[in-house]
């Protein structure tokens, strides 16, 4: 006989033989299976008899719990309320966008507004400077010695004068109320006829021969007025003050040359002369040119060529335009 037992399992059962391996095991296994079976009905009674009193105590309500939702809305019924709001969002942006669009071009317009403004204040002072300059350069352009220019503007209204056996030189100042014009001379041309009781010369330039007449004399200023009925244009009347060192142009016939020009500058002005003030220059004249005027460079005279001194070289002497006509009183209009 082996001295160790078949194994047998912890519940009892022998599953080679298929039978508990014991009584007593078998009997605690039934035990078991009793409490067990005794649990499970009173549970049961216990969940019945819940049941029942839920019954009794709230018959409307089920046994369970019914979850509720809300109804459902309508897709349709939701869009028009979201739709003002989507609206009124797009529109604020809008009108956002366009008050900023507004401001920067009102900012642009502005700066240039400013910027035009600037440039026209600085164009201002550019054409008031170029104004100032211009106005310099023509004073200095004034300066310039130009004798053809001023030969070219002289010239037409110069003549030689005729008057008997004499010939001299006599040019346009003024003219009339009626039209006529006014002419300068020195007496000692015209002396000779006016004395003899004829008024009347010739003026001659060219191929050009206009009748004038004696008007008014000055035996003591050398001084004679002619006036004819032919217009011609007047020269202007230099009113600045004579100094030495002036540039000028001296027109006349000497020898009975018509048209002829010299140049040369004024050698001294003499106020205190006893016959009067006198103009000294240094511009060749000679028998003839007596009468003649004497321009500066502004093409104005500033006196009445009237002799030159003898066995001497350039020193000429002029009455001053101012004392012609102050004391013959035809400069100019009238």
């Amino acid at each position: 006989m082996s001295p160790y037992e078949p194994f047998t399992p912890a519940n009892g059962y022998d599953q080679r033989r298929g039978e508990w391996a014991a009584p007593e095991q078998q009997q605690w296994f039934q035990e078991r299976q009793w409490d067990q079976q005794q649990q499970w009905d009173r549970q049961q009674q216990w969940d019945q008899q819940q049941q029942w009193d839920q019954q009794q105590w709230y018959p409307q309500q089920p046994s369970y719990q019914q979850q509720t939702y809300p109804d459902p809305v309508p897709a349709a019924a939701s869009t028009p309320a979201a739709a003002p709001i989507a609206r009124t969002g797009r529109g604020r942006t809008v009108v956002i966008v366009l008050v900023v669009a507004l401001l920067a071009v009102s900012a642009w317009q502005a700066f240039r507004v400013e910027g035009m403004i600037r440039s026209s204040n600085d164009l201002a002072t550019a054409v008031s400077a170029e104004q100032g300059r211009s106005q310099e350069l023509e004073k200095q352009l004034a300066t310039v010695f130009d004798p053809e220019g001023i030969a070219a503007a002289v010239l037409p209204s110069v003549f030689r004068v005729r008057a008997g056996d004499f010939t001299g030189t006599a040019f346009a100042v003024g003219s009339t109320d009626d039209g006529r014009t006014n002419l300068f001379t020195n007496y000692h041309v015209v002396e000779e006829t006016f004395e003899s009781g004829d008024k009347s010369v010739s003026l001659e330039r060219g191929n050009t021969r206009i009748e004038a007449t004696i008007v008014k004399v000055s035996a003591g200023k050398d001084l004679a007025l002619l006036r004819t009925s032919r217009e011609i244009k007047g020269l202007g009347v230099a009113t600045d003050d004579v100094k030495p060192g002036q540039q000028v142009v001296v027109v006349g016939a000497p020898l009975g040359l018509d048209d002829s020009v010299t140049t040369g500058v004024i050698s001294a002005y003499r106020p205190d002369d006893a016959d009067g003030p006198t103009i000294q220059f240094d511009a060749p004249i000679n028998p003839g040119n007596s009468g003649g005027p004497v321009v500066n460079t502004s093409k104005q005279v500033v006196g009445i060529a009237t002799a030159k001194a003898r066995d001497a070289e350039g020193i000429g002497l002029a009455i001053p335009i101012e004392t012609a006509c102050d004391t013959l009183g035809s400069c100019g209009k009238g």
